[in-house]
């Protein structure tokens, strides 16, 4: 918003040229995100005990976790509040690819927010039931995909996708590009689902992401920078790097209040709407691939339940003590923060890798 109403007085006064800029706008987006989540934070908290939004520990969880019982739950909606405002504060709100992401981030925190809703206020302990949930994000995933496949928001947008580590070379999907927008969408938000199980670890997870794809769609939207590294240009992509600096200052920012001991949690909320955003900027990009290497750490929380319930059903036998992975190494007798650091060191060794591969081809 503050582009269409600032940038055009540069003719008056050159001072409003900054706004031209996309680094300029995108470092203060990021500083916007996290001035609404440090101003608003503390109300925001107090509002949510005052309406009994407190987070239901399950059962079968680690006996350790029973004294987080009772703690503010559905501070997702500090996070999105946090991303769409800087959002349309400092990106041009005309470009398709910001509205895309803004839809899906909406669309994918409704979601959880129900889902929160109807375990936090209605006591009902499962929530929304997964059908239903899968539903809704398959769902937006078909929209989507309809939509990138007949309506792409550049030229050389198309069906296909970049391959890591490989240049010149692009895996076709055609038709089957839609149900491939579904997986990325659907894996990539349950995957952060699943990992935002301690205090501070999804969410410092997320911000390491965002400042990777901000790199990635700053480089793809810049012709000359795309064409160096050899990778594919996508002219108004690189607006996207304003919407990363927004979610990176509200990762920050949330993380400044769900840091150990956690004074509020994201719940479904915060959590789908991040691995939806993460999803849909690895779509937007041709970086679906990369997203894997990128996020590695949420690739092996998935894999775990995975492997743990798949197992565990053929041989009645568990591979890990607890799974998401997290909880194995809890009950392995690592102390949480210890958990959350060293994964978030294993989250950057991966966001290190995928940025290598741009070099590496």
């Amino acid at each position: 918003m503050l582009y269409h109403l600032l940038f055009p007085l540069s003719e008056y006064i050159s001072g409003f040229n900054l706004f031209k800029y996309i680094t300029f706008r995108t470092a203060y987006a990021t500083v916007t995100a996290m001035l609404i989540s440090f101003i608003f934070g503390s109300v925001f908290i107090k509002l949510l005990q005052k309406y009994r939004m407190k987070e239901s520990i399950r059962d079968d969880g680690p006996k350790t976790h029973r004294a987080k019982e009772g703690t503010p739950t559905m501070g997702g909606l500090l996070v999105l509040l946090s991303i769409v405002l800087p959002t349309f504060l400092w990106a041009d709100v005309s470009n398709r690819y910001i509205l895309i992401i803004l839809f899906v981030t909406v669309w994918m925190g409704g979601l959880g927010f129900m889902d929160d809703y109807l375990k936090a206020k209605l006591k009902q302990r499962k929530g929304m039931v997964a059908r239903k949930k899968f539903i809704g994000q398959v769902a937006l995933g078909i929209i989507l995909g309809l939509y990138l496949y007949w309506y792409p928001p550049d030229p050389n947008f198309g069906t296909s996708t970049d391959l890591p580590f490989i240049k010149d070379i692009y895996l076709e999907f055609g038709l089957f590009y839609i149900p491939f927008v579904v997986i990325v969408l659907t894996g990539s938000s349950n995957a952060v689902n699943l990992t935002d199980g301690l205090d501070g670890l999804a969410i410092g997870l997320v911000g390491i992401c965002a400042i990777t794809f901000a790199g990635l769609c700053y480089v793809t939207g810049r012709v000359d920078f795309s064409r160096y590294l050899d990778i594919r240009y996508l002219s108004s992509a690189g607006e996207l790097t304003v919407y990363c600096g927004a979610l990176l200052g509200a990762c920050l920012g949330f993380l400044w209040f769900n840091s150990n001991p956690a004074k509020v949690f994201m719940g479904d909320t915060g959590a789908l709407a991040l691995g939806g955003a993460l999803g849909v900027l690895a779509l937007l990009i041709k970086k679906e691939f990369l997203l894997v290497i990128m996020g590695g750490v949420f690739v092996l929380e998935a894999a775990s339940v995975i492997i743990q319930v798949m197992y565990f059903k053929a041989t009645g036998v568990r591979i890990f003590k607890m799974a998401p992975m997290h909880h194995h190494f809890e009950l392995k007798g690592w102390k949480e923060q210890q958990v959350v650091v060293r994964f978030w060191i294993i989250g950057i060794i991966f966001a290190l890798i995928a940025l290598s591969t741009l070099k590496i081809r």
